[in-house]
């Protein structure tokens, strides 16, 4: 049977899934890695600085060689990567020192994920559809839906199955990156430029004033996003004092939920609304919802300020793309690849602020995450200085 670009698109769905695999199953264990293989809280900041850190690496040279190599190796690396890695964090803490089981394990999936992040985008953005914003942002929807998914069923494994068993699931969630890849393998994949389009070289890029605007804004996308759903289960659990099953389900499944309905229903009414005016919003609320979780003594409003976070921070990421997309037509894989460097930039910042804020502050992570309301600020001065130019 052909494959059509109606496979193509499915598989960059399920390539955000793994993306959210890759960035989201190992928060859920930060506590039981801290207890199991005694790893102080400031290691465990550490590997989610290392995971966005080497990402942001293979973004930065996956810029350079994605071309060369060809997108269909290079997606189906970045799928097999992912998988080995998730497979090695069950392996290597049995046979050196935990923690740097744990770093290398983590360093060959984050390098599938920077691949992910740099590749399926432009995958997508080549195939032919009828509206691309919408396109875009119902792609990345996809990937809250695989946050919803990992969080859910890995809940709902650490319940039924028990929690000492995590190394199982580990493996269980590697075979998905391994099916996608041969799917991959077979599907269509157009090239991202047209024929007669000339591609915009690095240098004239880092001369446009809208590339660098661009920048900052996925910076603080990422960072905004990353700054709660990498701590929430931790936030809500230790912070608030609810049970491990509890704290997963009201903190990080909550967040991706409503963040994917925020990316699904720019989606479907992409046409009706105004880009601009909705991220300057979503920002506004994103300010609010960091305020509202970091001030609050009420374990309930905290709560409710991590799942408005996710509904607010849901447009950033794939708003950017697709101004990047439609006012630099042709940046090309560069273009994609250096956002996507500077998203995982904010994604590492982001978490990494709240982690060291909260440290120095004997274990506080309300202060820490007040700490990151500094993103969607600036973000909101990025979009109020740019709105009529973007």
């Amino acid at each position: 049977m052909k494959l059509t670009f109606k496979n193509t698109i499915i598989a960059c769905f399920i390539g955000y899934i793994v993306q959210a695999i890759v960035n989201n199953f190992i928060p859920l264990l930060f506590l039981t890695f801290q207890k199991i293989y005694n790893i102080p809280l400031d290691k465990i900041t550490l590997l989610v600085t290392f995971n966005f850190g080497v990402q942001l690496l293979t973004d930065l040279l996956a810029s350079k060689y994605v071309d060369k190599i060809g997108y269909r190796i290079s997606i189906v690396l970045a799928h097999v990567f992912s998988s080995l890695g998730l497979i090695l964090l069950t392996l290597l803490p049995q046979f050196i020192n935990p923690f740097f089981g744990i770093l290398i394990a983590v360093m060959i999936y984050a390098i599938g994920g920077g691949l992910l992040e740099v590749l399926v985008s432009p995958i997508m953005e080549s195939c032919p559809t009828d509206n691309k914003e919408s396109a875009m942002s119902l792609l990345h929807s996809f990937y809250c839906w695989g946050h919803v998914g990992v969080v859910l069923l890995s809940t709902l494994f650490f319940y039924f199955v028990g929690i000492e068993h995590w190394k199982i699931l580990a493996c269980i969630w590697s075979l998905l990156p391994i099916a996608n890849a041969i799917l991959f393998l077979k599907t269509p994949i157009a090239p991202l430029l047209e024929d007669e389009q000339e591609k915009i070289p690095f240098h004239k890029l880092c001369m446009t004033k809208i590339f660098w605007i661009l920048i900052i804004m996925m910076l603080c996308s990422g960072a905004s996003e990353h700054s709660i759903a990498q701590w929430a289960s931790t936030f809500a659990e230790a912070g608030l004092g609810i049970s491990k099953t509890a704290g997963d389900l009201a903190g990080p499944m909550t967040f991706a939920i409503l963040m994917g309905i925020s990316r699904a229903l720019y989606g479907k009414f992409a046409d009706k609304i105004n880009l601009k005016k909705f991220m300057l919003a979503s920002s506004v609320l994103c300010i609010i919802s960091y305020l509202l979780t970091a001030l609050t003594a009420s374990p309930i409003l905290s709560l409710l300020g991590c799942a408005l976070t996710g509904l607010s921070v849901g447009i950033m990421w794939p708003g950017t793309f697709s101004t990047a997309a439609s006012s630099l037509r042709a940046g090309g894989t560069t273009l994609f690849a250096l956002l996507a460097l500077a998203g995982d930039l904010g994604c590492s910042i982001g978490p990494t602020l709240v982690g060291f804020v909260s440290n120095a502050t004997t274990g506080q992570l309300q202060t820490g995450i007040l700490a990151a309301v500094i993103f969607p600020v600036l973000l909101v001065i990025c979009i109020l200085n740019t709105k009529h130019n973007i």
